[in-house]
């Protein structure tokens, strides 16, 4: 099978990961979320010393800072997710596939050799390079899947 082989084969820059928008760990929250709703992203990297230190998401705003009724002073590294799970441009898809579903992320941080973001891997990303290698079966499924039609179509 052509996916299987491409997967094993094809790098993460392959999926043209999206450019990433970083923040320093002692900004406050209030600069993260200025910078999510400018940009319209759920997540950004938080860097120390241009080192990836953490990952800082919708859920952790929810969770870490409203639901525990902190401060959008607190700084954004107290908050964040630390040690992100990571992957290289030039890791293999399958292996960035592997770590977003058996961690259940939506947004993988790409890093170079020495811990630099170098791009976001999403799975709107994932979800179109799978499109590229079934757009027959994809793009002619029905809207609900499991309806069939009661009566023969066509002549």
């Amino acid at each position: 099978m052509e996916l299987a082989r491409n997967l094993k084969i094809e790098s993460v820059s392959r999926l043209q990961p999206t450019k990433p928008l970083t923040l320093d760990l002692h900004s406050p929250v209030s600069a993260a979320v200025a910078v999510m709703r400018e940009n319209r992203v759920g997540c950004l990297l938080i860097t120390d010393a241009k080192k990836l230190a953490g990952v800082f998401t919708e859920r952790d705003l929810l969770r870490r800072v409203i639901a525990a009724g902190q401060s959008l002073d607190t700084p954004v590294g107290t908050v964040m997710t630390s040690g992100p799970v990571t992957v290289t441009a030039q890791d293999p898809i399958r292996n960035a596939i592997q770590k977003m579903e058996s961690g259940g992320y939506r947004h993988l941080p790409v890093v170079d050799a020495t811990g630099r973001p170098v791009g976001v891997l999403s799975v709107k990303r994932i979800v179109h390079y799978l499109v590229e290698h079934f757009p027959r079966t994809i793009y002619t499924l029905p809207p609900e899947p499991n309806a069939f039609p009661q009566e023969a179509e066509g002549a």
